[in-house]
């Protein structure tokens, strides 16, 4: 009998596996190596990284159906008594030639897309489904998860650079709890951290950052920011299938 692998891997997956593909392992070194360096701005995903709390999954250039799988298996840890704050990190198969910021952008919001169109789950009738408006947010499987791309084509801002592969972070709003854009603890957490990104990055916050229910911020352009300080312009790239 035939026991098919998970599709969401641990930590301890990199170090006694041996079924994955050759550039996985390379792009998780890489990645746990910038993410544990002691400057590193996102207490978060160091901690998490360093407790093994952290989730994983991958995906090739030919085939996305890995993620909806370990997508479902991750959201269900939420579900557990006593739940660590998790993160997942998804690693995309690089491209033969390092793309521009536009090109990974394009595949980003392809790949939310694809979860969407394929998530049998409707989204509440409360959930706004256009972009635009201020309380957005993208969902699967029932659940608002905060999405943002890393890729290798960021140059001035560093702290998105994780490698050579296209890195998608997926963090449910479970995890904020307590830390909202209008709660104290969320206040100072999120300054202490800014203030190392700029650090880290020899940049200021880029202007699209902000918080969730703002109503003069679009939670979209969090998403997948560009490696400057001038605002993203144009319409979200992503459709809800009830406006298509």
């Amino acid at each position: 009998m035939i026991t098919k692998k998970p599709a969401l891997l641990t930590k301890e997956d990199f170090h006694t596996r041996t079924d994955l593909p050759s550039w996985l392992y390379k792009e998780y070194e890489t990645f746990h190596n910038t993410v544990t360096d002691k400057t590193f701005p996102c207490f978060f995903g160091m901690s998490g990284e360093q407790k093994g709390e952290l989730r994983y999954a991958y995906i090739t250039q030919g085939d996305w159906g890995n993620l909806p799988v370990a997508l479902k298996d991750f959201l269900y840890l939420f579900q557990l008594p006593n739940y660590k704050k998790h993160g997942l990190f998804v690693f995309v198969e690089p491209f033969e030639q390092e793309g521009s910021i536009e090109d990974y952008r394009k595949q980003f919001w392809e790949i939310l897309q694809y979860l969407h169109e394929i998530d049998e789950i409707e989204w509440p009738e409360e959930s706004p489904r256009d972009p635009e408006h201020y309380l957005w947010d993208f969902r699967f499987h029932g659940e608002p998860i905060f999405v943002f791309g890393n890729a290798p084509a960021y140059k001035k801002r560093k702290t998105r650079h994780l490698g050579n592969s296209m890195v998608l972070g997926f963090q449910p709003r479970k995890i904020f709890e307590g830390l909202e854009g209008t709660e104290k603890g969320g206040i100072m957490s999120r300054e202490k951290v800014r203030k190392r990104v700029e650090a880290w990055d020899q940049l200021p916050k880029h202007p699209d950052i902000g918080h969730f229910g703002d109503p003069t911020h679009n939670e979209w352009k969090q998403f997948f920011i560009g490696d400057d300080i001038e605002p993203i312009q144009g319409k979200c790239p992503f459709h809800h299938k009830s406006q298509a």
